[in-house]
């Protein structure tokens, strides 16, 4: 989402770690993963740019082709601030979300500096029926999504908190974005992303199997979303759960796998979760 970021934070006190290094005894065999995204139709999403009804799918800026869910601002004379979310239909709690995407083409015109080569996730975010018709972004925890411009560095998989804070090293963090530890992917290549999402306890982002990114305590708090509805924005509440959402914000991008395993069976059982999570991320 925007703009500015600080350097990684030191994280302590996580009571899950994940390595693709570890080998579980007896890897599972039949993953049951959730296809989000079918690669034929959007029917299983909601569509809500901003200064537009919900649905309201403006300029056809999502669309799906040669089996992609697409970015596009084809139709736009201007992007003028009209910030897009494309919402899975139902919420989720524990998981692990998988999302192949890539950056084309150039930005949009009237986009942000910022937003050149940016997108991203949205975690546990506000359902999109509670959104102002104005209303920027949604209530969400972001795993923000960044291409490189061919000469400087720059990490995807960030944090970003649109009406929400995090708890870094037992500290509540209140600024808008932080970078990850995860390299720069220039040009049009595709990067696989993973989420690992326990409720309102912890959060991990991947860029493939490697950490690159962990919080605690996802909750609703801050700023940085205009409007809102102040019975939906409860300060201090945290978000045990949540819809999943994908960005339009003037730059293209492609999305070939939005897919997820559920983990909340096994969420009293923390080792076997584990295992299912390493078992996936080995078999990617």
């Amino acid at each position: 989402m925007i703009k500015k970021h600080l350097s990684l934070l030191a994280l302590a006190g996580l009571t899950f770690t994940f390595s693709c290094k570890e080998k579980p005894a007896q890897p599972e065999k039949n993953l049951e993963w959730i296809s989000l995204f079918n690669g034929k139709d959007l029917d299983d999403w909601s569509i809500k740019i901003r200064t537009h009804e919900l649905n309201d799918n403006f300029a056809n800026t999502f669309r799906v082709e040669e089996g992609m869910m697409k970015v596009r601002y084809d139709g736009y004379d201007q992007f003028d601030q009209q910030y897009g979310h494309i919402f899975y239909n139902k919420p989720f709690s524990y998981y692990l979300l998988q999302v192949e995407y890539r950056f084309v083409g150039e930005q949009a015109n009237g986009g942000e500096g910022w937003a050149i080569r940016n997108s991203g996730a949205m975690l546990h975010s506000q359902d999109p029926k509670t959104m102002l018709v104005d209303q920027d972004f949604p209530i969400s925890v972001e795993a923000q999504f960044l291409g490189g411009n061919g000469t400087d560095p720059r990490s995807t998989c960030n944090l970003c908190t649109p009406g929400t804070n995090v708890v870094l090293a037992d500290t509540l963090f209140t600024p808008h974005c932080i970078n990850s530890s995860s390299k720069t992917y220039h040009g049009d290549q595709w990067v696989t992303a993973n989420f690992i999402v326990l409720g309102d306890q912890e959060v991990h982002h991947l860029v493939g199997a490697d950490t690159v990114f962990s919080f605690t305590k996802p909750q609703i708090g801050g700023g940085n979303v205009n409007p809102v509805d102040p019975a939906v924005k409860i300060d201090g509440q945290l978000l045990p759960s949540g819809y999943i959402a994908l960005q339009s914000e003037s730059h293209p991008i492609d999305f070939r796998k939005v897919a997820l395993i559920d983990l909340s069976p096994f969420k009293e059982d923390a080792g076997k979760m584990k295992e299912i999570v390493n078992s996936a991320l080995k078999q990617d």
